[in-house]
């Protein structure tokens, strides 16, 4: 209970000061450079000297995979509570209806100390990568224990911004299409298993195909086709 409250306090006290100004790539990676600012554990709330913690890095957007409740299911690394999600989604709205997975991971770079308030530096900061025309950085202010609370808020406000646009591309190309010949899963589904299907047959990774579609559901309707690799 008391994690919570040092949750809800620190999200409180967190806020962005600067966005990047475009969404998350739909085909490929994005790199977003980030500036989270804090005031020192150490520092009295009503220092007359008063510093800021300046913590650099990028977090790295990978390209946004077309998955189904089935395929997430399948997948490693989510909670208990995500994987009773999938299986409601799956109940709902069918096991192939797609749906769009963001995965990130954080690249820290620097941490240094300065003075001033972090309200007044991350005014700067953004000023100066505004003059730079930074378009991927992105400015933050936080709590210091918390400081990654900043970046966990942003991640989630940006994957909510992208997600439309992201989206309408992707229906744009028609890979949200279900395919009913492979059970209805979308049509990037089928085409990321047609890549997979060329690698095998040129000598790549064979386990690799069979995961993948053991993980859609639909290794019954490539069967033979699997099969007669081997021979």
């Amino acid at each position: 209970m008391e994690d919570n409250k040092e949750l809800i306090k620190a999200l409180e006290k967190t806020w962005v000061v600067r966005i990047p100004k475009q969404h998350l790539a739909t085909f490929g990676i994005t790199n977003i450079n980030y500036y989270v600012l804090t005031c020192p554990v150490y520092q009295d709330e009503y220092s007359k000297n008063p510093e800021t913690v300046i913590r650099t890095g990028k977090v790295i957007a990978e390209k946004p995979s077309v998955i189904t409740p089935t395929y997430a299911l399948n997948l490693l690394g989510f909670s208990s509570d995500a994987y009773e999600y999938f299986k409601h989604i799956a109940n709902e709205y069918g096991p192939n209806q797609a749906g769009i997975l963001y995965q990130y991971r954080n690249e820290s770079k620097n941490m240094e100390i300065v003075t001033g308030m972090p309200q007044d530096i991350a005014s700067n900061i953004s000023k100066d990568l505004d003059s730079k025309n930074e378009n991927m950085s992105v400015v933050m202010v936080g709590v210091d224990e918390l400081w990654d609370v900043a970046l966990l808020k942003f991640i989630y406000e940006l994957t909510n911004f992208s997600a439309s646009s992201n989206i309408s591309e992707f229906q744009g190309k028609g890979l949200l299409n279900p395919q009913p010949q492979f059970g209805g899963i979308p049509k990037a589904a089928t085409e990321k298993i047609e890549k997979l299907f060329f690698s095998a047959k040129n000598g790549g990774d064979k386990d690799m195909l069979k995961n993948e579609l053991d993980k859609w559901g639909v290794f019954k309707y490539y069967e033979d086709r699997f099969l007669s690799l081997f021979r």
